[in-house]
């Protein structure tokens, strides 16, 4: 198995995180979709990341696509979700938040980077910093003060906080540092963990097939 793009991308660092989590082996290539384009159009011509290639040569998309076929086709893994119920939906309405405020910061960074700012609009831009606000807020209340999500030990859930907010934070620190102390130090608490480590959100970092 095959994971393509960098993980300076939330979701790209979200597959190889999990990944690394479960202890599957894989190679990960940090292609780049905006420097290495003949490259990752040789891989996925749709450009999309996260790209996972499996052995068969078939292409997986989309993060959640990723992980839900990779739990599929490796029963013996242990599940990341809580097994009682109600825990489970607390954790999968996180986990739908957090993936939302990586997405809309995806959108806010690359409005601000791409597009000249005579072709920006203004009321785009504010909608979407405010649905980023509007989720960094939730998940301030929603994460807990200790331990991880669900009461467990480490899920799919605490690795989508942290690899969305991680990013988050990095592109735009003045709307997290003041508004979200909780959630900032139950983010230091996953970074801090081995599987983290071994896939810092950098550009051109090539992530390990097991942590260190």
């Amino acid at each position: 198995m095959q994971i393509t793009g960098m993980l300076d991308s939330p979701f790209v660092r979200r597959v190889v995180v999990t990944s690394l989590r479960w202890g599957l082996p894989f190679e990960h290539r940090p292609i780049s979709l905006f420097r290495h384009i003949p490259a990752f159009t040789a891989i996925n011509p749709m450009l999309k990341a996260p790209t996972v290639t499996m052995d068969d040569g078939a292409l997986l998309m989309e993060s959640s696509v990723i992980l839900a076929a990779l739990a599929a086709i490796h029963p013996e893994l242990p599940s990341l979700w809580p097994a009682d119920p109600a825990k489970r939906v607390a954790a999968a309405s996180l986990s739908g938040i957090a993936l939302t405020v990586g997405e809309k910061a995806v959108q806010l960074f690359y409005e601000g980077a791409l597009r000249p700012p005579e072709a920006q609009y203004g009321p785009w831009r504010e909608r979407v910093a405010d649905q980023l606000d509007k989720g960094l807020g939730l998940l301030e209340a929603g994460v807990p003060q200790e331990g991880w999500i669900g009461g467990g030990a480490l899920g799919q859930a605490d690795i989508d906080v942290a690899c969305m907010v991680a990013f988050a934070h990095r592109k735009f620190p003045d709307r997290v540092d003041a508004a979200c102390p909780r959630l900032l130090a139950f983010c230091a608490r996953c970074e801090a963990l081995p599987e983290f480590l071994a896939a810092p959100p950098l550009d051109g970092v090539t992530a390990p097939v097991k942590p260190s």
